[in-house]
């Protein structure tokens, strides 16, 4: 696969994104970056952008959820932000994003995830969930697809869907579950 690697240097002093890269290798010598702070044994949420854009999306909830000891996890999905982008339009799939970031899953052996997912995020993100259901603990659908929330549900339980001004049911369910 011919891939585009975009320079960290390009990334170098964007206001509010303080986060040192770190990158997994998931086939064919293809990339993913991701955002990793906060305690390594904290309870990891993991939260998957949507298009067009990439972890500087979640800048704002990062700091804030490693500061509660939390670990924060955002990756970029492939062809976005620090990630690597495959030159062939053919190369994005659907099943090639999921098989990616399954990839990156089991590479982090990550366990006991929260999910915080909203749009293309959300649809990657669920397909995840529900083939790895063992290592989620929780799920957040921001401003997704309804039914693949439904679709989910039947497999880890609990979801809360939101809308763009459900913040404040957000901030209820977290405290309810973690505080």
């Amino acid at each position: 696969m011919k891939t585009l690697r975009t320079p960290d240097d390009c990334f170098r002093d964007l206001p509010g994104y303080p986060f040192a890269p770190h990158y997994t290798e998931v086939g064919d010598g293809l990339r993913v970056h991701h955002v990793d702070e906060g305690p390594k044994d904290g309870v990891p949420i993991l939260m998957m952008h949507g298009e067009p854009s990439w972890s500087y999306l979640y800048r704002k909830m990062i700091p804030v959820f490693a500061a509660a000891g939390f670990r924060a996890l955002a990756p970029d999905l492939v062809g976005f932000g620090k990630s690597d982008k495959p030159s062939a339009q053919s190369d994005y799939t659907y099943a090639k994003h999921v098989a990616w970031m399954t990839t990156w899953l089991e590479s982090l052996d990550l366990q006991g995830v929260v999910l915080v997912c909203q749009d293309w995020g959300s649809l990657v993100g669920l397909r995840v969930a529900a083939e790895n259901a063992s290592r989620f603990s929780r799920i957040v659908v921001v401003r997704a697809d309804p039914s693949a929330a439904r679709t989910t549900v039947g497999l880890l339980g609990r979801v809360l869907t939101l809308t763009a001004n459900g913040g404040d049911a957000f901030a209820a369910m977290w405290n309810e579950q973690f505080a």
